[in-house]
C-alpha cells in the first residue's frame, strides 16, 4: 500500500446539524491540511465536532460552508478509499472472521480464492491467526476491532479515519491496540485521522494534534509531537511528554485552575487519619 496518496485538504469547513428551531452548529470556519501518510490526532472535549468531522471526511455529512477534498477531490459522499473504523465495530454477525475480513474485495468482485489469500494475511498482520473461523460473538472486544481494522485495511483505503475506534476497551487491551494499530501504520503508512478525546493517546499516537474547542468546533491550535518512532508505552513519564500533556490539558480546559492542597477539608470534626474521606472545599 503505498502512502503517495491520502492528502486532505479542508477550507473554512463549517457543519450544521438539526432542524428548525432544532438546528445547531457543530463545526465552525475549520482549515486544515494534512499530508499523505500523517497520523492526525483530532483532539478535544465530547460534543466539539470531532467525529461530526470525521463524518464530513468519510463523505457521511454535508457541510454547510467550505470544502473538503482528498487528493484534491472534493468529498461527494463514502467511497472505499476512505475507511472508516467506529467504537463499535460493525462486523456481520453471522460470517466468520476470514469472509468479514474479505467482505469488501467480494463486493468487487475479486475471486473467492484471491481474496481469502489476501484477508488471512491481514488477519495474521493484526494477529488473529488461527481465528479466521471464528464468528465475532465468539471473540472478546480488542479481537474484534483487530478484526475491524483488518476489514478496513482490505479496502486498501488511502485515507483511515478512526472514531475513539479503543474508547470501549479495558485500559490493558486498550494498550495492546494501540501498539497494534503503530505498528500496522507504520508499516503501510496510509493517512490517518484519529479521533480521541484522551490527551496521552493522541501524544503516544499522532505525528500532529489538532486541538479543537468546545462546539462549535474550531482549531484551538496544532501541535508538532517530536517523539521519535518507534514509541513506547514509558514515554508518558519523560518530562517532554508530561510538558505537552500540561500544554494539552491547558488548552481544553483555558479556565480552570487545579485546586491547592491547603483546600482539602476533612469531611467534619477533628483532622481524620491519613485513609479517611476527605472533600474538596466549596
Amino acid at each position: 500500500m503505498s502512502g503517495a496518496q491520502g492528502q486532505v485538504r479542508i477550507e473554512r469547513l463549517s457543519i450544521h446539524l438539526g432542524e428548525g428551531a432544532q438546528r445547531f452548529e457543530t463545526v465552525k470556519d475549520v482549515t486544515l491540511d494534512i499530508a499523505p501518510g500523517e497520523f492526525v490526532c483530532l483532539l478535544g472535549p465530547s460534543g466539539c465536532g470531532k467525529s461530526t468531522l470525521l463524518g464530513a471526511l468519510a463523505g457521511h455529512l454535508t457541510p454547510t460552508g467550505g470544502s473538503l477534498a482528498v487528493d484534491g477531490v472534493p468529498v461527494a459522499g463514502p467511497h472505499p478509499s476512505r475507511g472508516l473504523v467506529f467504537q463499535q465495530h460493525t462486523l456481520l454477525p453471522w460470517r466468520r472472521v476470514i469472509d468479514n475480513v474479505a467482505f469488501g474485495p467480494k463486493m468487487k468482485g475479486v475471486p473467492r480464492a484471491a481474496r481469502r489469500v489476501e484477508a488471512r494475511a491481514l488477519i495474521e498482520e493484526v494477529g488473529l491467526a488461527g481465528f479466521e473461523d471464528r464468528y465475532p460473538g465468539q471473540l472478546s472486544g480488542g479481537m474484534q476491532q483487530r478484526v475491524e481494522i483488518a476489514r478496513v485495511l482490505i479496502n486498501r483505503p488511502r485515507l483511515l479515519l478512526m472514531d475513539e475506534p479503543f474508547g470501549a476497551l479495558d485500559a490493558l487491551t486498550r494498550t495492546r491496540m494501540q501498539a497494534l494499530l503503530l505498528r500496522v501504520w507504520e508499516r503501510i503508512r496510509t493517512t490517518v485521522v484519529f479521533v480521541t478525546h484522551d490527551i496521552e493517546e493522541a501524544l503516544l499516537l499522532a505525528d500532529r494534534i489538532v486541538v479543537m474547542s468546545a462546539r462549535p468546533g474550531r482549531v484551538v491550535e496544532q501541535l508538532a509531537v517530536p517523539f521519535a518512532r518507534p514509541r513506547e508505552l514509558s514515554l508518558v513519564t519523560e518530562p517532554r511528554f508530561v510538558a505537552l500533556k500540561r500544554h494539552c490539558l491547558q488548552l481544553l480546559h483555558p479556565d480552570h485552575e487545579p485546586p491547592a492542597l491547603d483546600r482539602l477539608t476533612p469531611l467534619g470534626g477533628p483532622r481524620p487519619q491519613i485513609g479517611a474521606g476527605w472533600r474538596f472545599a466549596t
